[in-house]
């Protein structure tokens, strides 16, 4: 088909450790020069032609409105005496917060403390996060503005709903960290460079942890802890469970590698910080105090994890030993320890005495963990769990006795899109032993090949379960077969599986989920014209990365909101905090690491590549859109074959958090229907 015209500047060459690199189009870098504006235009325009003339798409965006219209709810939190829960009764663009005194009075409905459709007037304005104070007066939250990560806090009285004149801008990456007396917050404050738009790329400066009082000017904020030597880092604060100490973790970008400091805390006054962890050897999460002891969720000299106690000199023992399965999380609560391990990606809650033993499994269903609320202040903790076709289930436990019960109550009434029945089998890759999610319409077999669409992602140590997403209900009642891999470089088996994905290792995602797509066909689940692959951000980059290594083995392929440029990816906004998993190019060892997968870099002109919908935010200020524009230009002008390769650029959203219901279905809708007509997939 004919492509928009995307302007190629041959000009534009960078000698890298010896090397040419052409970048032709790096005038797409600027999100708001009026030839980047105007591409996007055309580019919106080209795709949108191409994808009204797909017969699924009415199909698919009927199924996927209906999907986005089914009351929900999440994961209840008790906080300072109240109860909080968000629901949506399937009508609006954000969930809506509601607070009750009790659960009971939770249960019946409660009352709004925060509506966050009424932030803006297009519904891209989304809840970022929300803090109690100690004494319950306050309720502080965060405010994303069309999908960006910087934060805006603001103060209401819960007692009365009021408003507290009371604003604090440029946040990012935190939440308000209330000290004991209510008096103040900590916050992370990024200092004033770039825009804070949301269409920025200038790379972020280090973040600064402030010390906001109660009405008083953000200029007078105090200055507790920053790293202007390396920008890097960052920082997290959380008070301990007995209000005795500020405990702040320090990380390097997205290492999980970590450093524990705690400041002795006296009312809003901080002591001196005590250097407990201070090496980035190993992974270490505060969890709660035990005396005069912290609790740590670790993965010293335990790839799997293991929970330790340890002193203010770092010297650490054993609570709950390493096991066979991942921790995955670790909280506190009123009678010891709520631990959630994976045991073969799927999530189990076990209950522990805080001397760590006597664990008792609380059988609550569901393939995917979606949260976990406990406090040592209660016995009651909440967990919320889902399954491939359905979203969030609440159960509520008690710690003391391990009896549990869900939460249907929670979700408001009405109706809305039935999922199909469906079979979940799990199958490994014989080969490199890649294990993955079969799922199916449960009528529908095995007996011949169908459409398939696999999912993945491999990176950051990030566990990938069979949970829910809105569009695979609608995929798999259309009758297509949904896979979910698990790769190396995710955190489904513990640091040593996240460690052979990362860095040197990268290329081990890639030939896992290959492999996966080879036994798909092997074991003639499918064809490789019916196969359909997607991710996003990171699973982004995996997808741009294997449709240029193995363009032969797939139909179509769906990158979203990718990292697409990995030899400028650390130039942008948060980019270089990724260091860890990809390496950084201006090391020459990584850098031809990075260039021998580079998806932008890969493209090769004469080649004909799978069916190709990219999808981005002009909004989205974590990957930047620079990375799917890039790779889009690029693609089309290499593009051999006679399948089309689109972008679609949604206008006020972001990397995708807090993204408007209605957005998320029309996404979805173009995503499954191009899938489906590349693929064969007739909706039955």
């Amino acid at each position: 088909m004919s492509y928009p015209e995307s302007r190629r500047d041959e000009s534009v060459v960078d000698t890298l450790h010896g090397r040419e690199i052409a970048d032709p189009y790096r005038w797409l870098e600027d999100p708001d020069s009026a030839e980047t504006k105007d591409w996007v235009s055309r580019q919106n325009a080209a795709t949108e032609a191409e994808l009204s003339s797909y017969p699924e798409r009415a199909w698919f965006q009927e199924t996927m409105t209906a999907i986005l219209a089914r009351p929900r709810a999440g994961v209840p939190v008790r906080k300072s005496g109240w109860y909080f829960v968000g629901r949506n009764d399937g009508s609006q663009a954000q969930d809506v917060l509601y607070v009750a005194d009790s659960l009971d009075a939770l249960l019946e409905g409660g009352r709004v403390i925060l509506d966050p459709n009424k932030l803006s007037a297009d519904g891209t304005d989304s809840l970022a996060s929300f803090t109690i104070s100690p004494d319950g007066r306050y309720f502080a939250y965060g405010v994303n503005e069309s999908g960006s990560d910087w934060t805006t806090f603001r103060l209401r009285e819960i007692a009365t709903g009021a408003d507290v004149d009371d604003v604090v801008t440029r946040a990012k990456f935190s939440q308000a960290t209330w000290l004991p007396d209510s008096s103040a917050y900590l916050y992370l404050h990024y200092p004033a460079s770039g825009r804070s738009e949301g269409t920025e790329t200038q790379a972020l400066e280090g973040g600064q942890l402030k010390l906001h009082k109660v009405g008083t000017a953000q200029d007078d904020d105090q200055l507790v802890l920053s790293f202007p030597d390396n920008p890097q880092l960052f920082i997290q604060p959380e008070v301990s469970d007995d209000d005795r100490y500020l405990v702040v973790t320090l990380a390097e970008g997205t290492d999980p590698a970590s450093r524990i400091w705690v400041y002795p805390v006296d009312g809003s006054v901080l002591g001196e910080p005590i250097k407990v962890i201070d090496e980035f050897r190993d992974e270490n999460i505060f969890v709660r105090m035990s005396g005069d002891q912290l609790v740590l969720q670790t993965d010293r000299d335990a790839s799997r994890g293991r929970v330790v106690t340890s002193d203010l000199a770092g010297n650490f023992t054993d609570l709950i030993p390493e096991g066979d399965n991942a921790l995955l999380t670790v909280s506190g609560a009123s009678s010891g320890l709520a631990v959630v391990s994976l045991v073969d990606a799927q999530p189990v809650l076990t209950l522990h005495s805080l001397g760590g033993a006597d664990g008792q499994v609380v059988p609550v269903p569901g393939g995917g963990f979606v949260g976990l609320n406990a406090s040592t202040k209660y016995d009651e903790l909440f967990i919320g769990l889902s399954s491939t076709t359905d979203p969030t289930v609440a159960y509520v436990v008690s710690m003391a006795t391990g009896e549990f019960r869900a939460l249907p109550e929670l979700v408001p009434a009405g109706v809305g899109f039935l999922s199909p029945d469906i079979t979940v089998s799990r199958r490994v890759e014989p080969g490199r032993q890649v294990p993955y999610f079969l799922i199916s319409r449960a009528d529908l077999g095995f007996d011949e090949p169908r459409p398939t669409l696999m999912y993945g992602y491999g990176g950051f140590s990030i566990p990938i379960m069979a949970d829910y997403r809105p569009g695979w209900p609608a995929w798999l009642a259309a009758g297509g077969v949904l896979v979910i891999t698990n790769l190396r470089g995710g955190g489904e088996y513990g640091s040593s599986w996240h460690d052979e994905g990362r860095l040197r290792n990268k290329q081990n995602v890639f030939d896992d989920f290959i492999a996966v797509g080879e036994d798909l066909t092997k074991t003639k689940v499918t064809t490789p014209a019916q196969l359909a692959i997607h991710g996003r951000s990171n699973g982004g980059l995996l997808v741009g990365a294997v449709m240029t290594q193995r363009p032969d083995l797939f139909a179509v392929a769906l990158p979203g909101v990718g990292v697409l440029d990995m030899l400028r990816f650390h130039l942008f906004t948060v980019g270089a905090a990724w260091a860890s998993d990809f390496g950084l190019p201006d090391d020459p060892t990584q850098f031809e690491d990075l260039l021998a997968y580079s998806p932008l870099h890969n493209l090769r002109d004469g080649t004909s590549y799978p069916a190709t919908l990219v999808v981005t935010g002009d909004h989205d200020d974590r990957v930047v859109p620079l990375h799917s524009h890039k790779f889009m230009a690029t693609l089309q002008h290499a593009q051999a074959g006679d399948k089309p390769v689109l972008t679609r650029i949604e206008v006020n959203t972001g990397h995708g958090f807090g993204k408007p219901a209605a957005m998320v279905a029309s996404e979805w809708a173009d995503l499954l229907a191009f899938a489906a007509h590349h693929t064969g997939l007739q909706p039955q």
